[in-house]
């Protein structure tokens, strides 16, 4: 986005050369284009499955809608658009993650060179492209990937308002409003950045500058425009994916000022955005704001990576909170800490962080293509839920086709758990998508639908009529038997995963589904006598 006149922020340092400018975004485009290359060739050649949640994700795009029980509908919608250029299969599924987060580090870049010069764009291309979470995120489907990148385009249009006069103005005041809009459509942790742009407008009288009526009209439409279709899907579903969302936060433990949560989750900052990175903003946050030494660039950027850090810490500290919930910060705190490196001639400091960073992106890309690292450096572990499920899914195929080869039709087949209700959904997609092949269905455990597979498809007396039901490790077993008037026909499947774990599922056929009433005060089911004290 060219420049009109000089912006406060950008004033506020040395102008770098047009040659160095140059090289700098040439060298980026060759790091990020050949990183991205090698993550594409990692997707298309690893042999690991499809995570439960990413299948669950697969499952929604089916059927595209203004919204899902737990999630917004961008990434159902962008499934939808690769699988239709290249098929279902996993690598087309998980196509868009790889490439929305090269995009989003040469949009960094654009972010970086407005505020510090190109050279910083560089390296801040390169720190969020080597961001440990980043490198994970590149390899799955899931919500970070849009999420981030959209941010990055409502902070780039958001640094070129100070810049940029009517017309162009009002135009990027759109722009940022619908590339927000989007991002909300991506994740609900957009809304971070509404505060954001709150805060820096009450604390900066630069920031109060940038805005204009016609602008600030512009910015809100757009915005409201966009996610007005999901808002009034969540209107016409009971707002499910609000209390979904909220209900993660889980607010209403009984724990609270919880250290060590809030340790844990400080801690993680520096898995998820990388030791130097991490330390750097952080330290580089209180060392400056101490000193009163922060440019207009450092506070804008902070105003926008700091708020999800605190607010999700906070949130640990009261309850819980998982180490990608701040995610949000990163896209600035890549701009910011890029520039404070380079402002404090930081260079080996700066190469040795990327290095370490680098040597584990280059670790995870082995351990993509071949699974046999992750068990020669004891990390199975970790990888056991991209593992095993189409060989899961194929027990379940063969005992239901056993069952109705013997005594006829099933009226369905019942899961205990979501995971594997994915997963068949999936990797069973074409068994169970044949005609006069049983439904897929999902038992109830609690009062109320807790994922979007017992709200749309639950189990009910004329699917259960005779049904295969598949427990999960049968921990529910006990409470599914006394659901039913009749079971019988055990059988334990055993997928080995790796040499220490394997999958177990039990099977078995259950007839006459009279669900007993559920508590109505926990909404469990009453325990099964022989477990009763």
């Amino acid at each position: 986005m060219a420049s009109a006149t000089p912006s406060p922020e950008i004033s506020a340092l040395p102008a770098p050369q047009p040659s160095g400018e140059s090289r700098a975004w040439r060298l980026t485009l060759l790091m990020v284009g050949g990183l991205t290359v090698l993550r594409l060739i990692a997707l298309f050649t690893t042999p690991l499955e499809l995570y439960p949640d990413e299948a669950q994700y697969w499952l929604w795009s089916r059927e595209l809608a203004f919204g899902y029980f737990s999630k917004p509908p961008m990434i159902a919608w962008l499934i939808w658009l690769t699988t239709h250029i290249g098929g279902d299969a996993e690598p087309w599924v998980r196509l868009s993650a790889a490439l929305l987060h090269g995009a989003t580090a040469l949009v960094i870049h654009r972010i970086a060179k407005n505020l510090y010069g190109g050279w910083s764009g560089l390296v801040a291309a390169a720190i969020y492209s080597l961001m440990p979470g980043v490198v994970l995120s590149s390899g799955l489907i899931a919500t970070d990937a849009p999420l981030l990148f959209f941010l990055s385009l409502t902070i780039w249009a958001y640094v070129a308002l100070a810049v940029e006069t009517a017309p162009r103005r009002y135009f990027i005041a759109a722009g940022m409003g619908a590339a927000l809009g989007c991002a909300f459509l991506s994740k609900y942790a957009a809304i971070y950045v509404l505060g954001s742009i709150v805060i820096h407008f009450a604390i900066s009288k630069e920031a109060r500058k940038r805005w204009c009526p016609a602008a600030a009209v512009l910015f809100v439409t757009a915005f409201v425009l966009t996610l007005a279709p999901n808002f009034a899907w969540n209107a016409s579903h009971h707002f499910s994916t609000v209390k979904h969302t909220a209900s993660n936060a889980n607010w209403g433990a009984h724990t609270l000022f919880n250290f060590r949560e809030l340790i844990e989750f400080v801690g993680s900052q520096f898995g998820v955005f990388g030791p130097l990175p991490f330390a750097v903003l952080l330290g580089g946050a209180i060392w400056l704001g101490v000193k009163k030494k922060m440019t207009s660039p450092d506070l804008l950027l902070l105003c926008f990576s700091a708020p999800p850090l605190i607010i999700v810490a906070g949130e640990a500290f009261v309850s819980r909170a998982n180490a990608n919930w701040a995610g949000a910060a990163f896209v600035a705190g890549s701009v910011l800490t890029a520039g404070w490196l380079l402002r404090w001639n930081a260079r080996r400091w700066m190469i040795g962080g990327l290095a370490l960073q680098a040597a584990f992106a280059a670790f995870f890309i082995a351990c993509m293509i071949s699974p046999k690292v992750v068990d020669a450096t004891g990390l199975s572990n970790g990888f056991k839920r991209v593992r095993g499920w189409d060989q899961t899914v194929q027990a379940i195929i063969e005992r239901s086709r056993e069952e109705t080869a013997l005594r006829g039709p099933l009226s369905a087949v019942a899961m205990d758990d979501r995971f594997v209700y994915n997963a068949a959904a999936y990797y069973g997609r074409d068994y169970f998508g044949q005609p006069g092949a049983p439904p897929l269905r999902m038992w109830v455990h609690e009062a109320y639908a807790q994922n979007q597979a017992e709200a749309q498809t639950p189990l009910d007396a004329d699917y259960g009529r005779r049904a295969l039901i598949v427990s999960l490790e049968g921990g529910y077993r006990p409470e599914i038997e006394q659901d039913f008037k009749a079971h019988s026909g055990l059988q334990i499947a055993r997928v080995r995963l790796d040499k220490k774990r394997s999958r177990r599922v039990d099977l078995f056929i259950a007839e006459g589904f009279a669900p007993l009433p559920r508590d109505p005060i926990t909404g469990l089911p009453p325990r099964p006598l022989h477990q009763a004290k």
